[in-house]
């Protein structure tokens, strides 16, 4: 059986969240993602009527510019 010493459980704890954080990376930058991600930005917009109207118009300028 192999033992379990102090360095082995820190190189598994390393990897595991080295794993994580390729996971995490991959499920943000991911495109299919991107329209509900686009939506969060505006939640601290959603009790200003005005403020989503010029973001909308801002965020629809950009798309045809791409």
């Amino acid at each position: 059986m192999i033992a379990m010493d102090i360095g082995m459980i820190r190189g598994l704890g390393t990897v595991v969240v080295m794993v994580a954080f390729i996971g995490l990376a991959l499920w943000v930058f991911s495109p299919r993602r991107k329209a509900e991600f686009d939506d969060a930005t505006l939640l601290p917009f959603a009790d200003d009527p005005e403020a989503i109207k010029h973001l909308e118009q801002a965020q629809a300028s950009r798309s045809n510019k791409e």
